[in-house]
Order: structure tokens, then sequence, then C-alpha cells
């Protein structure tokens, strides 16, 4: 059940809300708990310290007392009588007041309010109250500085009740005054907020889980159709593409992404069986030429040896030119899953394009061309020294096939700050502007009807349209790069740059 995303996330979902829910609902709960106790103790001092007030008020109406008899007036004889006026004129329902005398003798006390649930209980509570518990209540009292006001929660074993108690003086006598009150009304509130939290959560929960639910399988619906999507894609449709709903939300960020990677998988796979159309391509046609000429040289009953001669000469020209091809689709190879380890070690880039100029001095003669070096000062580099010859190999190899007889081939270095700077230059016919994008493409040859003319039968390449691909895969691997500076109607430039070591200077 829980292998769906949606469900995980519901999960998590209504796992946090239930949490907050439980958390808002016990601190609600216990808020208004805090807020009922302190009312209930605020009422209970208010009136504690309004009969306080008012038998203090009792007591300074006693000096009076000789003037108001002379004039007939109704006298209190005694603080008692006093204590008992002043608490039958302040009677409120839900309150008992009750005063008692330092000998804790009962004084005066209101009437028992009658509790609206069980009033025939009541009555019978506050006596219990009374008789059982009232004296801690009286001796904390008389613990308490004067005034102070001294709170407590007494029980009768069935309701609780809130009790405060203070000193208080009467014409010169002192009491001790307690005010009751039932908490039943405040503990049947709170009864009823905890059933209406615990009816109310669940159900909350209940609704948010199956809202979200829907709202993560709404959301989830585009990855849904995208799984879809990819599910029908394989090597025969790379073209298609997952579908987006916004590209400016995650799913679709992610959509744009695996499309990316789906255009150079295409890409990738046009490649390979380009790749694999031109190798196939390239290699039937020695292949077919060999077969032809054993056909040829076995089908008649009696060969001179001059023309054995030229059919073995043709053999070797064409399984030379395959073994250049297997060894570059080899090279290849090997350089696309990584495999080709380079071999560096220290040594001069201008001795080297020395060398492949002398290398080369026979094609050139060949051709009547002209041949430049120019490297002006020493290049001292650490690289592999056999790739980077057949890369300067491949680039002049590349000039003389496509320079007319007469022409001129030039290899200059030079170096530019912290780069070094190789150009192989020809005064051939130049390249296409439509066709120099591909020539660094592995088959592709801007003129194939060049690629196997007599001219090409002792050069230094297969001619099977890799050298430039192999040239640049390795200047990539030596930090480097390789481009067509330019190509017109009066020659070609191919740049060839390489990282410089700091010199000392610096």
């Amino acid at each position: 059940m829980f292998s769906s995303v949606r469900a995980r996330l519901t999960l998590w979902y209504t796992g946090i809300l239930a949490i907050a829910l439980v958390a808002f609902a016990l601190a609600g709960y216990f808020f208004l708990s805090y807020t009922l106790n302190r009312r209930t103790d605020d009422a209970l001092g208010e009136m504690a310290n309004a009969l306080a007030a008012t038998l203090a008020n009792e007591e300074a109406d006693s000096h009076q007392g000789e003037s108001k008899a002379t004039r007939g007036e109704d006298v209190k004889s005694t603080p008692d009588e006093a204590v008992k006026e002043a608490v039958s004129q302040n009677q409120f329902r839900d309150y008992r007041i009750v005063v008692y005398t330092d000998a804790r003798r009962e004084v005066a006390a209101s009437a028992v309010p009658q509790n609206r649930s069980e009033p025939g209980r009541t009555r019978q509570t506050m006596s219990l109250i009374g008789a059982a518990k009232i004296s801690g209540v009286l001796d904390a009292v008389a613990r308490t500085p004067d005034s102070a006001l001294y709170f407590a929660t007494l029980s009768d074993g069935d309701n609780d009740y809130r009790v405060v108690g203070r000193w208080v003086q009467a014409h010169g006598s002192p009491y001790t005054l307690i005010v009751l009150r039932s908490l039943h009304d405040q503990e049947d509130l709170l009864e009823r907020a905890g059933y209406a939290l615990i009816v109310a959560v669940p159900l909350a929960l209940l609704l948010a889980s199956i809202g979200g639910y829907f709202l993560a399988r709404k959301s989830l619906a585009p990855v849904v159709r995208m799984s879809a999507t990819a599910a029908r894609i394989s090597a025969a449709n790379l073209h298609e593409r997952l579908p987006i709903a916004n590209e400016r939300d995650e799913l679709g960020g992610l959509a744009l992404v695996i499309n990316g990677l789906l255009a150079r998988l295409d890409t990738s796979f046009e490649q390979q069986r380009r790749f694999m159309a031109d190798a196939s391509h390239e290699l039937r046609t020695p292949i077919a030429i060999l077969r032809s000429e054993a056909e040829v040289a076995l089908s008649e009953p009696e060969t001179s040896n001059a023309e054995l001669r030229e059919s073995i000469a043709i053999f070797k020209d064409e399984t030379k030119r395959l073994t250049g091809i297997v060894e570059d689709l080899f090279m290849l190879a090997r350089a696309d899953a990584g495999q080709y380890k380079l071999t560096p070690k220290g040594f001069y880039l201008d001795e080297l394009t020395s060398e492949v100029a002398r290398a080369v001095r026979t094609l050139t003669g060949e051709k009547g061309l002209t041949l430049q070096t120019d490297a002006a000062e020493e290049m001292p580099f650490r690289g592999d020294e056999n790739l980077l010859r057949r890369l300067l190999l491949n680039l002049v190899d590349n000039a003389i096939k496509h320079t007319p007889r007469e022409g001129a081939v030039t290899i200059s270095c030079k170096r530019e700050a912290n780069r070094y700077i190789i150009t192989v230059s020809d005064t051939g016919e130049g390249i296409a502007a439509e066709v120099q994008p591909h020539i660094f493409d592995r088959f592709y040859r801007a003129d194939s009807s060049r690629s196997r003319t007599e001219d090409n039968s002792e050069g230094l390449t297969s001619g099977a349209g890799l050298g430039l691909s192999i040239a640049r895969w390795i200047a990539e691997a030596h930090n480097g790069t390789l481009e067509l500076l330019h190509s017109s109607e009066e020659g070609s430039v191919f740049q060839l740059i390489l990282p410089a070591p700091r010199s000392k200077e610096n």
C-alpha cells in the first residue's frame, strides 16, 4: 500500500497535520483551563476584598455609635451582629461566604448556592467541606500576611470547589473570611470542550487525508503521464519527448532535463548509426576490391608474373587501407570508452614539428609542394608525443592532399602567454562554407572523389574521413583545442592550441 508515492505523501501530510492539530488542541485546552481558573480566582479575590472593605466601613461607623444612640438610631450592639449584617447584604448565586472567629466559631454564613444540576446535593456537599476541610484553610490563612489572599481547591469526593480565605477586622475584632465556589460548571465546560476536540481533530484529519490524497494524485498526474511516455520511448522512437505541463515548476524542470537527455541520446544513437553505416561502407569497398582481384587472378588458368605482381600490389594497397581504417576505428572506440591511456613525457613541440616536416618531405616532393616550418623558440611540453605526432601528421597530410602542385604548406609555432599556438596552412582550393561545420565529423569527407586518388596511395592516413576527428580528440585529451581558423579560395588554416607551462619569470 505504501509503495505508492501518493500514499506516502498522504501519510506524511496526515502525520504532520495530526501532530499540529493535537498540539493545537492541547494548547487550546490548557489555555482555556488556565483562563477559567484565573477568572474564578479573580472573581473570588474581588468578592473577598469587597466584603473585607464592607466590614472595614462597618468598623469606622462603630465610632459613631454613641451619637447614633443619642439620636435614637439603630446601633449594632456587637461585632458579630455587624458581620452577620454585612454577610446578609452580600448574597451571590454560586458563591458561599463564611466568616469565622479566632476560635474558629462560625459567625455568619450566606445561603448555600443551589447546584443547577444537583440542587439537593449541594447543601450536603458544602456541609461536608465545612466540617472536614475548612480547618486546613483556616490554618493556612492564619499563617498568611494581613490582607493577603490564600487560594485552595477542596473536594468532597464528587465535585471540586475553589476556596479563597483572608484575614479581616470588624469593630476591632479579627475574623477569617472564607469564600467558596463550585467548579462544577467550569469542569463541565472543560469536559465539553475536550469532547469537541476529540471529535473535531480526527474528523479534520480524515478530511485532510482524503483531500491530501486527491491533491497528491493531481500533483503527481504529470509524473504518471511522463512515466507512460517514457515507457513507450525506445531506440526506434527517440525523437519523442516527455509532455511538459508547466516549465516553471519542479516537474517541468525534471521533464526538461529528461528531454535534454533524450535529445543527447537521440543524437548519440544517430551518430552511432551513421558511424556504423560509414564504417561498413569504408570497409566494404576495399574488401570488394580484394575479392574482385582475387576472383580475376584465379579465373585465368595461366597468369603471367606481371599480372600476379599487379594483383599483389593492389592487395597490399587495400590491406594497408584496411589496416589504417581498423586502427583508427579501434582508437576512436577506446577513446569513446575512456580506455585509451595517455603516456605523457617531456619533449619539445618545435622539435616534433621539425620531425613531422621531415617525415612528409617525400610526399611534398612528389607533388612539387613547398614545405616551410617556423619555430622561433623552444617549446617544452609534457604529453603523449606519439599522439601529438599523429595529430600533426594528419593535419599536414590533409593539407598536402588538398593542395595542388606548386603550392605551399606551412607549419608555424609560437607562444602567447600561457599557451602554444601551432598552425598548419596550405594554398589549396579551400573548403566550402556549407561543409566547414562538419569537417571534424567521423567519416566525413568534403570531397570524397579525392579520397582514393593515386596521390593518396602513399599518404599517411587511411583516407576514410577519420583523420580530423582523431586529431581533435587528441587535442582535447591534452586540454587543448583544434579548429579551422579560416578557409577560402586562397587556402585553409588549422590552429592547434595547447597549454604551455608557466615561465620561470612568472
